[in-house]
């Protein structure tokens, strides 16, 4: 289908366009963009053209492609068309299988979890606030890495201060126990609590790399509402390399609209949306 030219001032946006940012994000970061989102693309690297002074997207994309500019163009790039939408303590029965495994655990060292969607690091602190509970201990023996290949999103996470409507829905007692309310200049916002903040490293990680650079496996993986922007190919070569990131009787967890039963070789589900190491070797791509 071929579209006409979207003129928007000194902006032009044509069918053309709008197909090699398809292909780059998906080259990039692994994104199939439907074709729905031609909008959405327009609207979001407008932003990036206006702040360049860029005349049009084929000019903009040419200099992209031709290394006209750095790598962080690259990554303002692709920060403009990755969606992060997020919330503490989404889907809760998760945290609930979270809070049981983790206790199940106490006393067998220290337990590693890896966050991989981490957004703006309401998923992380929940998760963070869950260790805590599971054990009993504000200084708990877990140790959580949350990532995230947009790294706007991860200075939010890393930050930890949040408007008070984004912690609506938390019990009284968690906001006691792991968030402090400004004053002040800073009324009407929070902020995570330092020992809440020191379970977690943060990391910008792009999920269509080979190696991660992690060195021993986690006990529990979080990649949730991440996988439904991949395609099944794209799918089937990230869970290949979680599949050994993840100790034999881990967990990992995905989200509510994601299913795996085409990777069935590499991991089983085991509650809902909550997936185990399948048993045997792993397979080939």
């Amino acid at each position: 289908m071929v579209h006409e030219d979207v003129i928007d001032g000194d902006f032009a946006f044509s069918g053309a366009d709008f197909a090699r940012v398809r292909e780059l994000i998906h080259t990039r970061a692994g994104i199939a963009l439907a074709e729905s989102k031609r909008q959405m693309v327009y609207g979001r690297l407008g932003r990036r053209l206006r702040a360049l002074g860029i005349r049009s997207f084929r000019d903009y994309l040419d200099r992209l492609e031709s290394g006209g500019y750095d790598n962080d163009e690259w990554q303002a790039f692709t920060n403009a068309l990755t969606t992060n939408l997020t919330a503490f303590f989404r889907e809760a029965h998760h945290f609930e299988i979270l809070t049981r495994f983790l206790a199940s655990r106490s006393g067998k060292g220290v337990q590693r979890i890896w966050c991989a969607a981490a957004s703006t690091g309401e998923e992380p602190y929940s998760i963070a606030v869950a260790a805590c509970e599971a054990l009993g201990s504000d200084t708990p023996a877990v140790e959580i890495v949350a990532s995230d290949v947009d790294t706007q999103v991860l200075e939010t996470a890393s930050r930890g201060v949040y408007p008070l409507e984004r912690i609506q829905g938390i019990e009284a007692s968690r906001l006691r126990r792991f968030f402090q309310r400004g004053s002040g200049p800073n009324e009407g916002r929070v902020r995570v609590k330092p020992s809440l903040h020191a379970m977690i490293t943060f990391r910008s990680i792009n999920l269509l790399d080979q190696d991660y650079g992690f060195r021993g496996a986690f006990d529990v993986i979080f990649c949730r509402n991440v996988m439904i922007y991949f395609d099944k190919p794209t799918q089937r070569a990230i869970l290949q390399r979680f599949r050994p990131l993840l100790v034999p009787d881990g967990l990992m967890f995905a989200g509510h609209s994601e299913s795996f039963f085409h990777c069935a070789d590499l991991f089983a589900p085991c509650g809902r949306t909550v997936y185990r190491r399948s048993e045997g070797q792993d397979a080939a791509p």
